[in-house]
């Protein structure tokens, strides 16, 4: 394994994961590869250094049990607020305390402190950064990927890996490079945002309201500044020109009807938002994650939510082939299970945007029937929640799989404890009843092949009487699922899974 350095040199080590990007979606997702052995290095191009200028502040009740699975909630939820509800338009909200989830409300953290939490993670299992270094091309074979990058002082050199993922971000080197497309469009542009003081502290601890033709947003950074965020449908003012102070209290006040007393700005911007989706998360060797395989409005709090879950579904993956114990074929599920899930996010992202913004006629009466409907139908309310929260979302299964099968797991009651405790080793967690004779002790294998699948696979115990048997992966999703099955039933879906 590759030490735990800072580096400002690219080392050229092959048999290894280069990852581009470190913001939330490549650190969680070189941390996992690293401690599943699988030797990494991060390639970064800015300094090194955890801005906090970034956009995203909510964490939804999935990532929460990712970071669960990886022993960084609590930690978090500690340093952030919760909320038990979200705002959505029309004066909609969607209350979160029932979601079947430990974590059933969001988080509102700034996303510093996730990075850091992920990067020091990253850190300790022995990543290899190397900052002020980027990607200028790539060319690979069925061998190996061959990055071309430039240095500090524009030195130029080369990087050799197996594969290559690219968490680069909305403008990706990695995604130019083997030359996908990025269809979509910009969805409201001239957004101001600022980084200020108050004079008085908002009512919630997320502020968000549209009114008329403006829309605006406040969530605290923690540390007595607010993140303000607002934007005006007459006022199409290209990027390249400044934000005064002034412009962003009006847009408060129109939408919020008070600024709080905004002061002090010590970060003013424009920019646009767009809703963007790559065609394809893996060419080859080479995959996408986060923003530079998606983006779109930040309505909902979905942006860094998504990038966080596509890494949770690609780390396992890209170990078990790196190491041996699973087929190259496993690597196109990827595609098969994130794409639609991003495009889902793109679809209730934008509609959130074009329902809060609705001007003509047509277009408020549909906000006002799907406003009753979230507001008296509890499927259709409960539905809604699980895709903004993540938690809703489900894999494809084979014909005729258990029910369960592609499905989240919740944080089961175990004999040892909680199933998000046991996912922490990043293993599959095969959970048994307890006179089912499946499994040995502790930390065993099955069937006698514990010491080949030790790596791999842990057995637990229900805690009570549950007959089912279930094979959870280590992002959390069930792998296979049978009643009461026979020895030889429970070996071959392990075998299938886990390899033999």
């Amino acid at each position: 394994m590759t030490g735990n350095t800072h580096s400002h040199t690219p080392p050229t080590t092959p048999r290894q994961v280069v990852v581009v990007g470190s913001g939330p979606t490549g650190l969680l997702l070189a941390g996992d590869l690293a401690a599943a052995g699988v030797p990494v290095t991060l390639v970064e191009r800015r300094p090194h250094g955890i801005s906090n200028l970034s956009r995203a502040f909510v964490l939804h009740a999935r990532t929460l049990e990712q970071l669960d699975a990886r022993g960084l909630a609590d930690g978090l939820e500690r340093k952030g607020r919760t909320l038990d509800r979200i705002r959505l338009f029309g004066g909609l909200t969607l209350a979160l305390d029932t979601l079947p989830s430990r974590f059933n409300h969001l988080l509102v953290i700034p996303q510093y402190e996730v990075e850091e939490a992920l990067e020091r993670r990253a850190s300790e299992a022995g990543v290899r950064f190397v900052y002020e270094t980027e990607v200028t091309g790539l060319r690979q074979d069925g061998n190996g990927v061959t990055l071309e990058v430039r240095g500090p002082g524009g030195a130029p050199g080369e990087l050799a890996a197996d594969y290559v993922v690219g968490t680069d971000g909305m403008r990706s080197a990695v995604r130019a490079a083997v030359g996908l497309p990025f269809p979509g469009r910009s969805v409201i542009r001239s957004v101001v945002l600022a980084d200020v003081r108050l004079d008085e502290e908002p009512e919630s601890v997320l502020t968000a309201n549209a009114v008329g033709d403006a829309f605006a947003f406040i969530a605290p950074f923690g540390d007595g500044y607010y993140r303000v965020i607002g934007w005006h449908r007459g006022r199409d003012i290209p990027e390249s020109e400044p934000v005064e102070l002034d412009e962003v209290k009006e847009i408060a006040r129109l939408a919020l009807g008070h600024d709080y007393g905004m002061r002090d700005a010590r970060w003013m911007s424009r920019f646009h938002s767009d809703e963007r989706q790559a065609p394809a998360y893996r060419v080859g060797r080479v995959f996408l994650a986060g923003d530079a395989a998606h983006v779109h409005t930040p309505a909902g709090g979905q942006g860094m939510n998504t990038g966080l879950q596509d890494a949770a579904n690609l780390g396992w993956k890209l170990a078990a082939v790196f190491n041996g114990w699973s087929g190259a074929a496993l690597l196109d599920t990827y595609q098969a299970e994130r794409h639609p899930v991003g495009a889902s996010v793109l679809r209730s992202s934008g509609g959130i945007v074009r329902l809060a913004m609705a001007k003509r006629p047509w277009t408020r009466a549909l906000r006002a029937g799907i406003t009753t409907v979230l507001g008296h139908v509890g499927p259709a309310r409960r539905r809604a929640a699980g895709r903004i929260t993540g938690i809703g979302y489900a894999y494809g299964a084979p014909r005729g799989a258990h029910p369960l099968t592609g499905n989240r797991a919740p944080d089961l009651a175990l004999r040892s404890g909680r199933l998000y405790e046991a996912l922490r080793a990043g293993r599959f967690v095969l959970i048994a009843p307890e006179s089912s004779g499946v499994g040995g002790t502790g930390q065993a294998g099955h069937a006698g092949r514990a010491g080949e699948r030790a790596g791999r696979l842990t057995v637990e115990r229900w805690a009570g009487e549950r007959r089912t048997t279930l094979l959870v992966r280590p992002d959390g999703y069930v792998a296979w699922a049978a009643e009461s099955p026979d020895p030889a039933a429970v070996e071959a879906a392990l075998t299938a899974a886990v390899g033999s």
